[in-house]
């Protein structure tokens, strides 16, 4: 499908220059930056030639989907699913080691059969995408979630390779932010052939900026699979380790927070069992430093689960630090509930839709900008609930919880993403 005009304003035009001379004097920071990465994660450092659009040329046209890193694949894994099972052959890119990881993992198969190739994103300036596009000769391009990159949009522009944002939302802090600035990310907007975002107040904030081609598809994160072997293995945990106590699971705990949930866990130790899970694989040895240093007994998931979450031994714990990726599922399926990190620190809140397909009810902080929909749609169903960092002990430990059914309904009401995206994409004009 041709790809509509795009009319550049001065200011957008000054802001790609600027952007490509600074990829011009930064690349030796992003090399250096890369290699430092290595030293902890040495995959950062490996595939370079993939960072500049280096590959062998596929004899099929892909479809491509950008999802930076680990919870924009989850999203995509299943619309990934969809164009495979219609025979497409599809193409992932990913800015960081545990989107690939999780890629190479989950389509370990489709990768075997040579019908899935995950690869790293190249660095955002026009010879990498064309090199890239050589290779890989994409239909059309999904960009999942919030990723506005000036040389991936303008190098798909003139390849004439249509790019969607999917999945997609504008957290109104960067909204607001974005539209005051002169040169900012918001100009960019109109460069994507279409936009596929989750609620109608996000594609009004979309149509303020100029795209035309906007459609209302929900959530894909309603959607992604739930690993049973998780699920299995929570139940067995949980019993062996908790008893009869409530399990309390906190999710996603970033820093600058981890001290409050800290001195929370220990100040109803006595009435809850927790599974306290650190947002960053780089904080683990720090929280389990601190909840050491409160009195609090705890375990690490490392020490006493092996490869296939089967206990290797039993202590007696007040907490489970969940230290491992890719497990969320096992550390939420523990809990009768769940409280979702980054709420309580001005960042903003991670996203509740894990507890919630689950069918546990979750607990928010404040700041819930980042997850505008769906959190705003679950509080007013009543399946979750937003409280202050003083109400957070006695929240957790409240009788008055929403039944599973209520959430199923709610998670009723917001599925469909996928088929959503797939006729919004063919009513474009666009298929696999």
């Amino acid at each position: 499908m041709p790809i509509s005009p795009w009319t550049k304003p001065l200011r957008l035009r000054a802001f790609l220059v600027l952007w490509r001379l600074g990829w011009v004097l930064l690349m030796p920071v992003m090399l250096t930056y890369l290699w430092r990465r290595g030293r902890r994660d040495p995959l950062y450092a490996q595939r370079l030639e993939q960072r500049f659009g280096r590959h062998a040329r596929r004899g099929i046209p892909h479809v491509w989907v950008h999802a930076v890193s680990l919870g924009e694949l989850r999203s995509a894994v299943p619309l990934i699913r969809a164009f495979l099972e219609q025979g497409e052959h599809v193409v992932t890119t990913h800015f960081t080691p545990a989107g690939l990881r999780e890629t190479e993992k989950v389509f370990a198969a489709e990768i075997a059969a040579e019908r899935l190739s995950a690869v790293y994103v190249p660095f955002d300036y026009g010879l990498a995408f064309r090199r890239f596009f050589r290779a890989f000769r994409p239909k059309f391009g999904l960009v999942m979630e919030v990723e506005f990159w000036p040389g991936m949009i303008t190098a798909s522009r003139r390849a004439n390779v249509p790019l969607y944002l999917c999945n997609g939302q504008y957290p109104v802090r960067s909204f607001e932010r974005d539209r005051k600035k002169f040169l900012s990310p918001a100009l960019l907007v109109p460069g994507f052939a279409g936009v596929m975002v989750k609620s109608e107040l996000q594609a009004e904030r979309f149509r303020a900026l100029g795209q035309r081609s906007v459609a209302v598809t929900g959530e894909m994160r309603f959607e992604q699979p739930i690993p049973p072997e998780q699920l299995r293995a929570a139940r067995a945990a949980r019993a062996a380790l908790a008893g009869d106590r409530r399990v309390i699971t906190l999710a996603s705990v970033i820093e600058g927070e981890e001290e409050f949930f800290v001195e929370t866990v220990k100040s109803i130790s006595d009435k809850a069992f927790f599974v306290f899970v650190p947002r960053a694989p780089e904080r683990f040895d720090a929280v389990a430093q601190r909840l050491a240093q409160a009195g609090l007994r705890l375990a690490r998931r490392s020490a006493i689960l092996d490869d296939s979450l089967e206990l290797t031994e039993t202590p007696r714990i007040d907490v489970l630090l969940g230290d491992s990726l890719g497990e969320m599922y096992f550390y939420l399926a523990m809990g009768d509930l769940s409280v979702t990190g980054g709420g309580f620190h001005p960042r903003g809140s991670h996203n509740i839709i894990e507890p919630l397909a689950l069918g546990k009810p979750v607990i928010v902080g404040p700041e819930i900008w980042t997850i505008e929909y769906p959190a705003t749609e679950a509080i007013a169903a009543g399946v979750a609930r937003q409280v202050t960092a003083q109400e957070l002990p006695g929240a957790v430990l409240s009788d008055a919880l929403p039944t599973k059914e209520r959430i199923d309904a709610f998670l009723a009401d917001h599925a469909g993403a996928v088929d959503k995206t797939l006729r919004s994409l063919a009513g474009w004009g666009v298929s696999g």
